[in-house]
């Protein structure tokens, strides 16, 4: 890929003032195009979803029963895994693997400061500490060169987060995991269907953790979430986990809690199941046209994709200078657009505690202040692609 698509093209590092001249090409008339539209979305299935929806309804399997078997079923299959454990939301499932690989006090578990939050809350939750290593710049993924200096004989697991849709590059981080004896889930929150080497995120490493909060690429009604994996001693434990540590009803082997995927949002998670994968092409065409309209703008550093995956844009995010201000102008002319994320994790107050401050994770500190997230999602036109692109280069190049 040339050097135009690195999130830290020459022109941004060395404040190379070759840009982009004003498009030739007619103006596009001003549209609103917004960051997400779920009704976009939904609309096409929403007879679908009213029928399924009745059936819970009928037959009174709200929480837990058929309706989430049968999700749990496809979803692993889908993942090419083993197993599929329903879930609350993609923080239970986070915190429902870590609980079930033992990790608790004293313990520590890798993972990057760029990302949600929840990823090291869930830590936290299990009284472990989170121990950060910096992003690589090109993908904002946890860079593996960073592990060695993290690792201490606490050490319980690693957590790469699959950001953005991409996965991180899990090969390194396996290996070094494996000589160790450390445990690796994958936060694929934000990567349903994406793939490393041919294989879906999910099915990965010991265990992925998928969150189906509405504007996921699959998306519930509500809160959901999923872990997927290949271990069924870990799966048996995370099932009484779910449910009060019950083995059987009212047999308490464990102390656990309340995290059970309810019924309506199985139902309609298995119909979003079935049309994934043509969503996911949706988005990776609508990326490509992102990446030709704004190949040669200077100023704009595109996100890089590693050769050896499948990237399903979750959010397709840029870099730019001044990006409060270009965030601002392209709001004014009606483009949605956020930021994912701007505040580094380890610089949030809740962990002031961990002693860190400006400078101990320079890359994430760098990305979080330059990250600009623009409109993705399927149901994304042309038009609206290409008017966010030319109200960007309009942005960057005043």
């Amino acid at each position: 890929m040339s050097d135009s698509n690195h999130f830290l093209s020459e022109s941004i590092v060395t404040g190379n003032p070759a840009r982009k001249t004003k498009s030739k090409r007619e103006k596009i008339a001003p549209i609103q195009v917004p960051f997400l539209d779920l009704n976009a979305h939904h609309e096409p299935l929403r007879a679908e979803f009213s029928r399924a929806i009745e059936e819970v309804i009928d037959c009174g399997a709200f929480a837990g029963g058929r309706f989430v078997e049968a999700f749990e079923k496809d979803f692993a299959e889908y993942c090419m895994a083993d197993q599929a454990i329903g879930v609350a939301s993609g923080t239970d499932a986070l915190l429902l693997v870590l609980k079930g690989l033992n990790v608790g006090p004293g313990d520590e578990v890798i993972t990057v400061p760029g990302t949600f939050f929840a990823t090291a809350e869930a830590i936290s939750l299990c009284g472990a500490k989170p121990v950060f290593v910096d992003i690589n710049e090109e993908t904002c993924n946890l860079d593996p060169a960073g592990l060695e200096k993290a690792v201490t004989p606490r050490t319980k697991a690693i957590i790469p987060v699959h950001l953005f849709g991409q996965p991180a590059d899990m090969n390194p981080i396996l290996k070094f995991a494996r000589d160790r004896g450390i445990a690796v889930v994958e936060d694929s929150c934000q990567a349903h269907g994406a793939e490393y080497e041919g294989r879906r995120t999910g099915s990965l490493a010991d265990a992925g953790c998928f969150s189906f909060y509405p504007g996921k690429h699959l998306g519930a009604f509500g809160e959901g979430g999923a872990v997927v994996t290949n271990n069924l001693e870990l799966t048996q434990r995370i099932w009484m986990l779910r449910d009060h540590g019950q083995s059987q009803k009212y047999h308490h082997r464990l102390v656990g809690w309340n995290a059970r995927m309810d019924g309506i949002q199985a139902a309609v998670l298995q119909i979003k199941l079935r049309h994934l994968d043509a969503k996911n092409d949706q988005r990776i065409a609508n990326a490509k046209r992102y990446q030709t309209l704004l190949a040669d703008v200077g100023g704009v550093s595109l996100p890089v994709c590693l050769p050896q995956v499948r990237h399903v844009y979750h959010i397709f995010a840029v870099m730019v200078e001044n990006r409060d201000e270009v965030m601002k102008f392209l709001t004014d002319r009606g483009v949605g657009c956020g930021i994912h994320y701007p505040v580094p994790v380890h610089l949030q107050e809740a962990y002031r505690s961990l002693g860190h401050g400006p400078g101990s994770f320079p890359v994430a500190e760098r990305c979080s202040s330059r990250l600009l997230s623009l409109p993705m999602f399927p149901e994304l036109t042309n038009r609206q692609i290409d008017y966010v692109a030319e109200v960007l280069s309009e942005a960057v190049c005043r």
